[in-house]
């Protein structure tokens, strides 16, 4: 019994008065990679002042080494920090900016433009359902609007219909991999989870995989 109280007692001196030492978090980090290839530009055929003749296709944004942008990385059942800030998207030179992110439920979207034009902001579910079709008719508007549940939601113009963008809606721990196809997820608790990928073209996958206090998990993911 003595040992047990000793022990006890130590732990709440380590932590603090009152507070009993948590275990540190891991990390998990990785890379992205794929043996696709990029896609061919896209013909633009309206508004080419502003939106030039052609742009990148942005569905598949690769590196030289093959790393794979754009791929949202979900680790199920750990709950992220609360946030209240609003998700940002962009009409900028005909194109949604940034295309992926990640976006809390029920929070809300703020949709603009850069462009001196008429773009439009529809969002949508994977189903189908329209949350909020907005105008912008000129620069500099600003307008909020919820984005509902958990899930993933498209974004399109309908004045120019090649414009894509996504948000993935979860409450989970979540990262959206670089331009060198890399993500973190950092404080993670100990434990053992399903690591989910995400990509808008590309057959996504899923993982189990054992984080431990202190140490960092790494990864590579390919997509094919």
């Amino acid at each position: 019994m003595n040992r047990i109280f000793a022990f006890v007692i130590a732990g709440v001196c380590a932590a603090g008065p009152g507070v009993l030492a948590a275990p540190a978090g891991g990390s998990v980090t990785g890379v992205v990679t794929t043996v696709g290839k990029t896609l061919p530009p896209i013909r633009v055929t309206i508004d080419q002042k502003v939106c030039g003749n052609e742009l990148p296709d942005e569905a598949v944004v690769l590196d030289a080494q093959g790393h794979l942008a754009n791929v949202v990385v979900t680790l199920t059942g750990v709950k992220a920090k609360a946030t209240t800030s609003d998700t940002p998207v962009t009409n900028e030179k005909c194109r949604f900016t940034p295309r992926v992110q990640i976006a809390r439920p029920n929070s809300k979207v703020t949709t603009t433009s850069k462009d001196a034009m008429l773009h439009t902001t529809n969002a949508a579910t994977e189903g189908g359902k329209t949350l909020f079709n907005v105008a912008l008719p000129f620069p500099g508007i600003t307008i909020a609007k919820p984005i509902g549940g958990a899930g993933v939601v498209r974004l399109t113009c309908n004045t120019h219909p090649w414009m894509r963008g996504f948000i993935v809606v979860t409450d989970d721990m979540a990262a959206v991999t670089g331009a060198d196809g890399r993500f973190t997820l950092a404080d993670v608790p100990p434990g053992t989870y399903e690591l989910r990928v995400w990509h808008e073209m590309l057959k996504g996958t899923a993982r189990k995989i054992t984080v431990a206090a202190g140490k960092a998990s790494e990864l590579t993911i390919q997509l094919k």
